[in-house]
């Protein structure tokens, strides 16, 4: 067993308010960080081979951080729109 534990970055990243799935977005969070581009503009991942930045796996995992989120918030919902139908079917 190797004497150095390495940490990821996202265990130093706090988590932004609205995130409902922390294992999902920190997970994403390292990819993202595994795959930030260079000052040429490209992938400094091996697994990219140097290909112009934003890659896939850098552009799938900006996709998992906002799901990771309340989407709910995100759009400003604030419940009433439920509340609503749901007192129409009552009346009905």
């Amino acid at each position: 067993m190797p004497d150095a534990i390495r940490t990821r970055s996202s265990q130093d990243a706090a988590l932004p308010e609205g995130v409902t799935d922390p294992l999902l977005w920190r997970a994403a969070y390292d990819v993202a960080a595994a795959h930030r581009p260079d000052p040429a503009g490209r992938c400094t991942s091996l697994l990219c081979a140097g290909r112009p930045a934003p890659c896939e796996p850098f552009t799938a995992a900006h996709k998992a951080m906002g799901l990771a989120g309340d989407a709910g918030r995100r759009a400003g919902y604030d419940g009433s729109a439920g509340r609503a139908t749901r007192d129409r079917r009552r009346a009905a």
